[in-house]
């Protein structure tokens, strides 16, 4: 996928998952807000991921230190990677109407709901804890 096409593809994928739900429609829709409340808060970090990848990549050598930074910005990248494998992966779980305007879910898009939500806030901790290493590095050396 190019460049150009991954952005555009971000910028609806933030468009769609900033919209909240109508919790009067189905009581999962309160489930999906949770999930997507996740979604809205780990977010806007992607640019601090970006900011620290480029802060950690002059500081990558060969020697013991340079190791500890790459794999501060590996994990950094590995995060970046799973936000855009997570949100791919939920907006083809899910579609429009499910995730903004609270249509009922079937039972097996209830379960994988479920599934998402433990994804989500799996991928918050990795997300936090990649880029509270970083600062945490960086602030150090």
């Amino acid at each position: 996928m190019s460049i150009k096409s991954t952005a555009i593809f971000l910028s609806l994928i933030i468009l769609m998952f900033s919209c909240k739900t109508d919790p009067k429609k189905d009581p999962t829709s309160s489930k999906m807000e949770e999930v997507m409340a996740v979604h809205d808060e780990v977010m806007p970090k992607m640019g601090t991921i970006s900011r620290l990848i480029g802060d950690l990549k002059p500081k990558v050598d060969s020697t013991e230190m340079g190791k500890e930074y790459q794999k501060a910005m590996r994990d950094l990248q590995g995060a970046h990677t799973s936000m855009m494998d997570w949100m791919k992966g939920f907006g083809e779980r899910f579609d429009h109407e499910e995730i903004m305007n609270g249509k009922e879910l079937t039972a097996e898009k209830k379960e994988w709901l479920l599934e998402e939500e433990v994804k989500v806030n799996e991928l918050k901790e990795q997300i936090n804890n990649s880029i509270a290493n970083a600062e945490r590095m960086l602030a150090e050396n």
